[in-house]
C-alpha cells in the first residue's frame, strides 16, 4: 500500500505501534523464546509514570478555590512523563514480541536487548561440544570444548520460568540427536 492510499489512522498506528518480528518461511523449524519475564516490569513502570503524570497535571492545572495551582508552571513536566510512559510501553511490547533466544537447525541465536542487528550472536551446533542448563535454571551454558573451558553463558532470567524447561528440553534434545 502506498503512502497516498493510507488513511491517517494507519499512518499514526504505524508510527506509534512498533512493528513485530518478520514472518518466517518455515516457522516450524525454529523455537523462539522472548523476554516475556521482563515485560511486566516495563508495563508496571509505564503505569507508574502515567499516574505520576496525571498527578502533576492535576496539581499544576486545578484551582482549588482559595489559592492558585500547587505546582503552578509545572505543566511542561507532563510531556516528559507521557514520553517516559510511551517509551516503557514500547519496551514492554518489544520484550513480548521480539526474540531473545532462537533455536534453529543451524544453531542458537542470542539477541541482546539493544542493538540486536549489530550484536547478534550466532552459535552453530557444530561449535557446541556440550550444552547444559544450570541447576537453578537461570543460565544456558554452551561449551565449545570437551574440557568445558570456553563457551557462552546466556542468562535465562528474561524468559518466563514456565518456559525455561522447554528451552532446556529442546537444547538437550538437539545435543542427544547430534550424538
Amino acid at each position: 500500500m502506498t503512502e497516498e492510499k493510507k488513511t491517517m489512522v494507519e499512518i499514526i498506528k504505524g508510527a506509534v505501534i512498533p512493528c513485530g518480528p518478520k514472518s518466517l518461511a518455515e516457522p516450524e523449524k525454529e523455537l523462539r523464546f522472548t523476554r516475556a519475564a521482563q515485560a511486566p516490569l516495563f508495563f508496571g513502570l509505564s503505569v507508574v509514570f502515567l499516574i505520576m503524570t496525571l498527578a502533576v497535571f492535576i496539581l499544576s492545572t486545578q484551582d482549588w478555590g482559595m489559592d492558585g495551582p500547587i505546582l503552578d508552571g509545572w505543566l511542561w513536566i507532563c510531556l516528559l512523563g507521557l514520553l517516559l510512559c510511551y517509551w516503557m510501553i514500547r519496551l514492554g511490547v518489544r520484550c513480548t514480541r521480539n526474540a531473545y533466544i532462537i533455536l534453529s537447525p543451524l544453531g542458537v541465536e542470542i539477541f541482546p536487548f539493544f542493538g540486536a542487528k549489530e550484536n547478534l550472536q550466532v552459535i552453530y551446533w557444530t561449535q557446541v561440544a556440550d550444552a547444559e542448563v544450570t541447576a537453578d535454571a537461570k543460565n544456558l551454558v554452551l561449551h565449545f570444548t570437551e574440557e568445558k573451558k570456553s563457551g557462552v553463558v546466556a542468562s535465562l532470567k528474561p524468559i518466563s520460568e514456565r518456559r525455561r524447561h522447554l528451552l532446556e528440553e529442546a537444547v538437550l534434545g538437539v545435543m542427544e540427536n547430534r550424538d
